[in-house]
């Protein structure tokens, strides 16, 4: 097994620096001083621009040659083989190499308390509401996050407070390290928002990835508290044996509440500007909550904030506060404009649940919205039939469904992807209107020639999509500017 190094690193360089945590470790490493450099294929925003800002120097493509002749350090991203050449000059020049979590654990965790956010789904917004929050209270925490934090207008915070928000990322974390990216965090408490089978790249089973969230749990010390969902079955085996205290969590949109369940958010409220509840806390009423945010998925991702934020000793007021305060995060239930009335939203949900969520949360907001799901497979396993059923259940939510192609179809095995046209086919069985737009360009003539005043418009998809809400806001613009009749809904 490769020995953990540790040397006082200056000069960092990183192979495969736009990746999220990756830019966003470069943006630490830079603010704690250390010199960093790196390099990548696919240089674009925003993390093409958070290296900028940052003065970090980021080559186009790899080579030997993009690694100085001072670099004590190389981290390697996730997504890189040891056939790169700059790997291969890594280890030719016996140069000291760390994954990204590695790095996150050497240089910003050792003398923090590490607050990780895991699961299948929620880690990116509850970990954005969990650092703000603090924020907010004047904690100054530290953190790394998945996504772009619109209170940071970043998605990172090097902080000099005593915690570290972390999202917890069960994928594997190098070529020469096919462990969980959360192993390597150091959880002093944590937050576990669900459970499912994902990433069939590299877990063969949902057992496979509730081995690894048990691995982490185990982590925690036993002065420690994991605040759990009681909404995944696949939670209660995972959290059985936890060195620390455990403590559950449950919304009245969920079910009903496991009689052990200290954490409860009740009487909610929902229009389209707020969301108001109450929590109580072992039978307990603590008061009423006001949020910003929308939907059964981000009234638990709340809950699970206020508890830790509650063991962490902020007020009531410092957790409404800051609650209130909260602006969200980018690509999540994100209004990427307005036009003649009609709503385009970004989402980057790309899993049946996700999908699900976000749309019966704008149903909850936006009840009297024409709802339009528009979706683009495009996470491994989202290309992979295994969630055929799956997306036709989750689309059956919205009025009007569009869905592209698979991204990249030739990197699945022919006889494991996911086939469009049959979820197409068996929408419209069930009676939700539903069209096969295989490119983003069709997609958007579509919607030019039938979205209507009132509609909204949700864009999901885990990559950029070609550009198309920028693509759809403008084409709705020159329809708008030619006095063309919009159709009616």
């Amino acid at each position: 097994m490769r020995e953990k190094q540790q040397i006082p690193y200056k000069h960092i360089h990183m192979i495969a620096i736009c990746g999220t945590g990756m830019a966003a470790l470069a943006g630490l490493l830079k603010k704690a001083g250390h010199h960093v450099s790196g390099s990548d294929r696919a240089v674009y925003p925003p993390m093409s621009t958070l290296l900028e800002q940052n003065n970090i120097h980021c080559n186009q493509g790899f080579s030997e040659k993009h690694i100085h002749p001072q670099t004590d350090c190389v981290i390697i991203g996730n997504a890189v083989s040891k056939d790169n050449p700059e790997v291969i000059e890594t280890i030719k020049r016996n140069l000291p190499y760390l994954s990204m979590a590695e790095a996150v654990e050497q240089f910003f965790l050792k003398n923090k308390q590490s607050l990780v956010v895991a699961g299948t789904h929620g880690k990116t917004t509850t970990a954005s509401l969990l650092a703000a929050v603090l924020t907010s209270a004047g904690k100054d925490p530290g953190a790394l996050i998945g996504g772009w934090v619109k209170n940071f207008d970043s998605n990172h915070r090097l902080g000099e407070g005593p915690h570290f928000v972390i999202e917890g990322d069960e994928y594997d974390t190098a070529f020469f390290d096919k462990g969980p990216k959360f192993l390597h965090y150091r959880p002093s408490h944590a937050i576990l928002t669900s459970i499912e089978f994902d990433h069939a790249d590299i877990f063969e089973d949902l057992a496979g990835i509730q081995n690894a969230f048990k691995k982490f749990t185990h982590l925690i010390p036993p002065e420690g508290i994991l605040l759990a969902s009681t909404g995944y079955a696949a939670i209660n085996p995972v959290i059985l044996g936890a060195p620390c205290r455990v403590e559950r969590y449950c919304t009245e949109l969920d079910h009903t509440p496991p009689s052990d369940t200290e954490w409860l958010a009740l009487n909610v409220r929902q229009n389209e500007a707020f969301m108001t509840f109450e929590i109580s806390y072992r039978g307990k009423t603590l008061g009423t909550i006001k949020s910003p945010l929308m939907g059964r998925h981000n009234l638990n991702n709340s809950l699970a904030v206020i508890a830790l934020t509650h063991h962490l000793g902020l007020t009531w007021d410092e957790i409404q506060k800051g609650i209130l305060s909260f602006e969200g995060v980018k690509r999540r239930q994100e209004i990427a404009g307005t036009v003649d009335d009609i709503i385009v939203m970004d989402d980057f949900a790309h899993h049946p649940t996700a999908i699900q969520e976000t749309l019966s949360a704008l149903r909850l907001r936006y009840p009297s919205r024409r709802l339009w799901a528009v979706f683009e497979p495009r996470s491994a396993t989202s290309r992979r039939h295994i969630f055929q059923a799956g997306f036709t259940q989750a689309l059956q939510q919205a009025d009007r469904v569009i869905l592209a192609d698979l991204f990249s179809p030739e990197k699945i095995p022919a006889d494991l992807r996911l086939q469009p046209e049959k979820i197409i086919s068996a929408l419209n069985q069930k009676g939700t209107s539903a069209l096969f737009c295989p490119k983003p360009d069709e997609i958007v003539q579509t919607l030019e020639e039938q979205a209507a005043p009132g509609d909204l418009i949700c864009i999901m998809s885990s990559g950029s999509f070609d550009g198309i809400h920028k693509k759809l806001l403008a084409g709705l613009q020159k329809r708008s500017h030619r006095g063309q009749a919009a159709p009616k809904p």
